[in-house]
């Protein structure tokens, strides 16, 4: 019974997964089992409610884990931990409006010197530092 828990358990989270990925325009770079399963899902949503195309492709993804994870004969029916219905919350992906720049309220911020001034007052300290010492 262990072996058929993880695989009802692995077959639900890989299939959310999957099924997030292919909203998300990603579906070429998952695994061609994956792609299959997908496949098979898009079929079944012809001919059935989405719950139940779900459910449906569910219990087929759990059927092949249970036969991987090494179950022998048929796989056990395995009734859910939590009956919760199914929801999609998968949005796509939008840039966020730039941040406004602060308004300046009437305080001026410090200028900063230009480059070239500060390089001519550095020099002039430098030749009187040089007058200086000779």
């Amino acid at each position: 019974m262990m072996i058929a828990r993880r695989a009802d358990t692995r077959a639900r989270a890989d299939f959310a997964t999957w099924k997030m990925i292919a909203k998300l325009n990603g579906a070429s770079g998952l695994p061609p089992a994956a792609q299959d399963f997908l496949a098979s899902y898009k079929k079944r949503l012809g001919d059935m409610s989405e719950d139940e195309a779900t459910e449906a492709t569910i219990r087929e993804m759990y059927k092949a884990y249970y036969a991987e994870m090494g179950g022998g004969g048929a796989p056990p029916e395995v009734k859910p931990v939590a009956a919760e219905p199914v929801t999609d919350n998968v949005t796509a992906f939008r840039k966020l409006p730039p941040k406004p720049k602060a308004a300046q309220s009437g305080t001026t911020a410090p200028r900063k010197l230009p480059v070239a001034l500060i390089f001519a007052a550095l020099c002039a300290v430098y030749v009187g530092v040089r007058l200086y010492w000779q």
